[in-house]
């Protein structure tokens, strides 16, 4: 008989979760942050080519499961909301795994009249709340780039990169983009040679901008303000100053429906009540969603989602 109908998170590690889950609560409440519970199911999804969402159909409606409340968070921000939090599921197909799940626990924030460095701030602060002794490091990408393959990942040329991807992977990235082949780059080779604790990579090359600004760094070069959390070298959050042009966000979202044509993937529309709600008006923010059960397999020391989680997965 199957033993699969058991959780794979021991009783301990559930008590634990149940543990974060109040604390990440009360670290908000306590900042006057409202918690805001949006649907998980939309007729819209993301566009971005990276991540591909989950299809829902019933006898009367179509939509996707959502990969993240950012854009119905954007919407009540444009709405007057002031600070927000949510803390819920979202799902992403094609994701299973040591630490990926189709179905995962995401915490999601946006702190208005903030910028990236004091939501950065605002991380660490999260972070070593729950994990008083962890060490924090900031460091922007162009530096932790340089140091471990010696080009600058903003102004080198495409064709060193490409050649780099191929020497750290297959010949298939011979011809890949500037933006695929920084991302392979710094997953296989940077991510794993990140300091132990938590580390801040902040101003992401302009070609991985997705929703956030775009600004010129203290050298002149032009890159996202964008910033991601990497706990024991492992990616934890994804934060921005969040994008408010509606016309340049429209844009942005018919660069991602031409890199899903070209990769043969899904037509994906654009969200236009997002477009809307950011043409209506969304306050100067900065946003960032973090991945709890990422984060409670640091805290006891797991080996895999499935031991954080009641049931993953292939437990379902």
């Amino acid at each position: 008989m199957t033993t699969q109908w058991q959780p794979g998170s021991s009783l301990s590690a559930l008590r634990q979760r149940s543990r974060v889950f109040a604390e990440l609560r009360q670290f908000f409440q306590q900042r006057q942050v409202m918690e805001v519970d949006v649907p998980l199911m939309s007729s819209a999804t993301v566009t971005d080519h990276n991540i591909e969402s989950i299809q829902a159909r019933g006898a009367e409606l179509a939509g996707y499961l959502q990969s993240s409340p950012e854009y119905f968070m954007k919407r009540l921000l444009a709405a007057g909301s002031g600070d927000i939090f949510s803390l819920g599921k979202a799902f992403r197909d094609g994701e299973s795994g040591r630490r990926h799940n189709p179905e995962f626990t995401l915490l999601e924030w946006y702190r208005c009249d903030w910028n990236e460095h004091q939501l950065m701030d605002e991380v660490a602060e999260l972070i070593t709340a729950l994990m008083p002794d962890i060490a924090v490091r900031r460091v922007s990408y162009a530096d932790v780039f340089y140091q471990q393959l010696q080009v600058d990942p903003h102004l080198g040329e495409l064709q060193v990169l490409r050649s780099l991807a191929v020497a750290n992977a297959s010949s298939s990235w011979a011809d890949e983009t500037r933006a695929n082949c920084l991302d392979l780059l710094f997953s296989v080779v940077v991510e794993p040679k990140l300091d132990a604790g938590l580390v801040l990579v902040y101003d992401y090359p302009a070609c991985q901008s997705a929703l956030a600004e775009r600004a010129e760094d203290s050298q002149g070069r032009l890159v996202s303000r964008r910033f991601e959390a990497f706990l024991n070298r492992v990616e934890l959050a994804n934060g921005y100053f969040e994008l408010t042009d509606a016309v340049e966000q429209a844009a942005r979202f018919a660069e991602d429906q031409l890199l899903r044509k070209d990769g043969g993937k899904p037509e994906v529309a654009a969200d236009q009540r997002l477009l809307a709600a950011i043409e209506a008006g969304i306050p100067r923010c900065a946003g960032v969603a973090l991945g709890v059960d990422r984060l409670l397999m640091q805290m006891v020391a797991a080996e895999s989602l499935d031991q954080v989680m009641p049931f993953s997965w292939s437990r379902c």
